[in-house]
């Protein structure tokens, strides 16, 4: 698991040089995410042109990410440090079958952190806490 942490963090680290010199993602660094991330590659790319990605703080500090569902209906609340995400997709694919090592959700989100996209809100202690309540 090592290994592969190592080989996300470089990869997005190359997402961050590439974004930054050329305004968008080449085809090489696009195909060496397709490698990687495989299917959920073009849904997080498609949330990401949707603008579907917020990071929400609180006065103190807290910090969740939110991301409008494909379908436009629904949040998912995710937790990046553990690559956590409420959607059904994480608990089936990634987490009980071990199909992908992310959802879409969080894969556009580490995408926009690379690329400088993210989108912030900042809500009250009160409301993040509700949030985080909510998560199934």
């Amino acid at each position: 698991m090592e290994t592969l942490t190592e080989v996300t963090n470089q990869l997005m680290n190359e997402v961050k040089k590439v974004y930054r010199e050329h305004g968008k993602l080449t085809d090489e660094i696009l195909s060496a995410l397709q490698f990687v991330y495989q299917t959920p590659l073009l849904p997080a790319l498609e949330l990401i042109d949707n603008e579907s990605v917020t990071l929400i703080t609180s006065s103190n500090g807290r910090q969740v990410y939110q991301v409008v569902g494909s379908a436009g209906t629904r949040y998912y609340t995710c937790f990046t440090s553990s690559k956590y995400c409420s959607c059904p997709a994480y608990r089936f694919s990634v987490l009980k079958k071990e199909d992908y090592i992310m959802c879409k959700h969080v894969l556009a989100i580490e995408l926009c952190k690379a690329m400088d996209l993210l989108k912030t809100n900042e809500i009250s202690d009160k409301e993040l806490s509700t949030i985080i309540q909510e998560l199934e």
